[in-house]
C-alpha cells in the first residue's frame, strides 16, 4: 500500500469533498479518484459513500481514518527525526516549572525555542515545585527544571537566571497595609498562608526560615498548592505570607505586597539539567536559554 494514497484518503475524509481534497493536495481530481478507487481495491471494501452532490464515509472508511491518520503522523515524525537528528532541531525536552514564579521566564523560553526550532517539543510538566523538579532532573525524569539555589546534587548543573527578593502580602485593610516597609518581628502575631509543608516548596522553606530569624514560628492556618490560591486567599483576609517579587504580576481586588525591612532576602531562580544528559535537544534548548533568559549581571 502506497503512502501517498493514505494522504489522498485522509484529505478526502476530512474535506468530504473531492475538489476540495485534490486542491489541498495541490493535484488534479482525476487521478485523486483514482488513487482513492485504487486504495479501496486492495482493502477490499467500500471507503466512501459517493453522488454528484455530496460524499460520505462509509462505516469502513471511519474505522479506516484514526489508523491512517496514525501512520501518516509516524511517517512524518520519522522523516523529521531522520532529518533532524544530532542537530537538536528535533526532539523532546520536558520541562518542570512552577506557576506563578516562571509567569515570565517560561513564555521567553518556549517562545525564543519555537521560533528558532519548531520541531522542538518542550513537554511542560506544571505545578512542579522547586525542589520537586530537582529531585526529577537529578533522577532523570525531566530533562530540565526551574530550580532554586542551592542545588547540592551531584551530577546536575545549574545557571541563574533571575535574582527575586522575598516580599510580604497582606490584604489591604490589614493595619501593616499602611507601612512602606514591614520589619518580619511585625508578623509574629499573624497567622499565614503558605505552600503545604514538606511539599518540595522552596518558598516555603524560605517563609520559615525569615520567620525563624525574626524570632518567631509562623503559624500556618491556611495551606494552598500553588501562589494564585494563596495569594487569593490572603486578599480574602484568612492571613499573610511571604511570596516572591516575581509573583507580584499577580493583583487581586484586596491585596498588596510591601517589602521586608531590612537586608533583603534573595532567592536565585536557576535552569537545572544533568551533565550527563546526552540529548541534543536539550542541548539546543539551552544554548536558546541562554540568550532569551541570560544570567543577571550581578548574582
Amino acid at each position: 500500500m502506497e503512502l501517498r494514497y493514505l494522504t489522498a484518503f485522509v484529505a478526502v475524509a476530512e474535506e468530504l469533498h473531492f475538489g476540495r481534497a485534490a486542491k489541498r493536495l495541490q493535484m488534479a481530481q482525476p487521478p485523486l479518484s483514482q488513487q482513492i478507487r485504487q486504495l479501496e481495491r486492495e482493502l477490499g471494501v467500500q471507503l466512501f459513500e459517493r453522488n454528484t452532490r455530496s460524499v460520505r464515509l462509509t462505516s469502513a472508511g471511519e474505522s479506516f481514518l484514526e489508523p491512517a491518520r496514525a501512520v501518516l503522523d509516524d511517517v512524518d515524525t520519522a522523516v523529521r527525526a531522520a532529518k533532524a537528528a544530532g542537530r537538536g532541531e528535533y526532539g523532546r525536552v520536558t520541562v518542570g516549572f512552577a506557576g506563578a514564579s516562571s509567569h515570565e521566564s517560561l513564555p521567553l523560553l518556549t517562545r525564543a525555542v519555537r521560533a528558532a526550532h519548531p520541531g522542538l517539543d518542550l513537554v511542560m510538566r506544571g505545578q512542579t515545585y522547586a525542589n520537586v523538579a530537582l529531585a526529577k532532573v537529578a533522577d532523570g525524569s525531566l530533562d530540565l527544571g526551574f530550580v532554586r539555589l542551592p542545588v547540592n546534587q551531584p551530577g546536575v548543573r545549574t545557571r541563574v537566571i533571575e535574582v527575586e527578593e522575598l516580599i510580604c502580602a497582606l490584604p489591604t485593610d490589614h493595619p501593616l497595609a499602611q507601612q512602606e516597609s514591614i520589619a518580619i518581628e511585625q508578623l509574629a502575631d499573624e497567622p499565614f498562608v503558605s505552600f503545604p509543608a514538606n511539599a518540595g516548596s522552596t518558598l516555603r522553606d524560605a517563609l520559615v526560615k525569615a520567620c525563624v530569624s525574626g524570632g518567631f514560628n509562623p503559624r500556618v492556618v491556611q495551606e494552598a498548592p500553588d501562589s494564585y490560591t494563596i495569594l487569593a486567599l490572603v486578599a480574602a483576609g484568612v492571613g499573610v505570607t511571604l511570596t516572591l517579587t516575581s509573583c507580584q504580576h499577580i493583583q487581586q481586588t484586596g491585596l498588596v505586597y510591601r517589602p521586608l525591612a531590612g537586608e533583603p532576602t534573595r532567592m536565585h531562580a536557576a535552569l537545572a539539567w544533568r551533565t550527563d544528559n546526552a540529548s541534543a535537544a536539550l542541548r539546543t534548548v539551552l544554548e536558546i536559554a541562554e540568550e532569551a533568559l541570560p544570567t543577571p549581571a550581578a548574582h
